[in-house]
């Protein structure tokens, strides 16, 4: 393979830091793309803006799915890069702990994993941005804590089931400060159903918490855990990497343990996040590229069908529905939402009781629309609550907030928000919506 040279630029100056290229191999014959050198003047915690335009990968396709970069620091080899997107895109990568001196960043393409349709070309292009966040800054501790993510086994040299970001939550607690992780992955290969996915939540990506640490005011860690098989909430008493756990993904709807078998990790830089009063879909909304790997892998995986039959596990093109959040408590009931448009009403629920969302907070659903219909041209939204065969149906719920509805553009971008509401509404368990016009 050819070499693709490229320059890079570290933060941590100002101006450029010359890059060192090679057209060599490591001892697994991987070629080594990009080689870039950078200099800490102190303890830091490293994160790697690296930048790939790839225009050959194409996450639909089988066989052209994404080039496969491994990260190596130092020498060391910390992580994968499956490069999800086609043409340019960053993709901000954890290098974890380094302390003073002069460090290396290399980046090779991993000839085993890369799509075979790609794997022989020279088809992506790079550039590499380094951030040092020093052990004083305010962001330090929390980065510090991140944890690395491996691979389910039955997805190493796959397209499957990648984490494509990762964010915290900063919660105050009697004794200090809780960090909470959560990932997305581009799906999930076993667990809801595609359509029930869009119905419940609005999205077919795999949203999960992952890992939780509670630090007093000197940083010493005082509990941690993680949400392992079966959404159980359980101790971390893993293996970790300076200050960062060790988790593996171990189930279809990837849980996690603090062991497990694969080599293959993840490292996507977690970014500070507040979900006050918003559901976590939003954070899909501010990474909108989110809405298009998950599109493709829904296409390759043969779940997109044009005017899909519920209850098949497949759905019309994500581009084709109205997304709707809206925040409350269900209580012992469970929501669906409903959509006026061409003097129709549309359910969320698409008539399945199962598809009715049951749980309190925010909330996202979406439902298709016929035709070219598109969230302008709904004129009214419905909530109702409906009782549970599992519940008693003794009190109402309520509905406090319409955060926003919207439809993916062409771009598979959030297009305008077209409505919002703040209010109380109380939903008798059967009894009738609440309605809101869009004016």
């Amino acid at each position: 393979m050819a070499s693709r040279l490229s320059k890079a630029r570290g933060l941590w100056i100002p101006g450029l830091v010359l890059a060192c290229f090679a057209a060599c191999n490591d001892s697994a014959g991987n070629d080594r793309v990009f080689l870039t050198p950078f200099t800490s003047a102190g303890d830091a915690e490293v994160v790697a803006r690296i930048s790939v335009d790839c225009d050959e990968c194409d996450w639909e396709r089988t066989g052209s799915e994404a080039v496969v970069v491994t990260v190596e620091l130092d020498g060391r080899p910390l992580s994968y890069l499956p490069v999800v997107r086609s043409g340019k895109a960053q993709y901000r990568v954890l290098l974890g702990a380094v302390g003073p001196g002069d460090h290396t960043l290399a980046l090779y393409e991993d000839l085993n994993l890369t799509a075979p349709s790609v794997r022989d070309k020279a088809a992506a292009r790079y550039d590499v941005q380094i951030d040092q966040i020093a052990s004083s800054a305010g962001e330090h501790q929390a980065v510090s804590l991140a944890p690395f993510v491996y691979a389910r086994p039955d997805t190493v040299g796959k397209f499957t089931d990648v984490p494509l970001l990762m964010w915290y939550e900063i919660e105050p607690t009697n004794r200090g400060t809780r960090y909470r992780y959560s990932v997305i992955f581009s799906n999930e290969d076993g667990g809801t159903p595609a359509d029930r996915l869009m119905a419940t939540w609005g999205r077919t990506t795999d949203i999960e918490y992952v890992y939780s640490v509670e630090v007093d005011a000197t940083g010493a860690i005082l509990t941690e855990d993680m949400q392992g098989p079966k959404h159980e909430i359980l101790p971390f008493k893993g293996k970790r990497e300076g200050r960062h756990p060790l988790l593996w993904v171990s189930t279809e709807n990837n849980m996690v343990l603090d062991h497990g078998t694969t080599a293959v990790r993840y490292a996507p830089a977690p970014a500070l996040v507040d979900l006050k009063n918003v559901s976590r879909e939003q954070v899909m909304d501010a990474n909108d590229w989110t809405y298009e790997v998950m599109t493709k892998e829904l296409v390759r995986e043969g779940k997109i069908v044009a005017d899909a039959p519920t209850g098949q596990g497949t759905i019309p093109d994500p581009r084709r529905y109205v997304f709707v959040e809206g925040c409350g408590e269900a209580g012992n009931n469970a929501i669906a939402v409903s959509v006026n448009v061409d003097n129709k009403w549309l359910s969320s629920d698409r008539g399945v009781t199962e598809y009715r969302i049951v749980r309190d907070g925010c909330f996202r659903a979406a439902i298709p629309l016929p035709g070219t219909a598109s969230a302008r041209d709904v004129t009214a939204v419905r909530v109702q609550a409906f009782p549970r065969k599992d519940k008693p149906a003794n009190t109402p719920s309520r509905f406090t907030r319409l955060n926003t509805m919207f439809s993916l553009n062409e771009r598979f971008a959030p297009g305008p928000r077209i409505i919002r509401w703040e209010g109380e509404a109380v939903l008798e368990p059967g009894g009738p919506p609440y309605e809101i016009p869009v004016r």
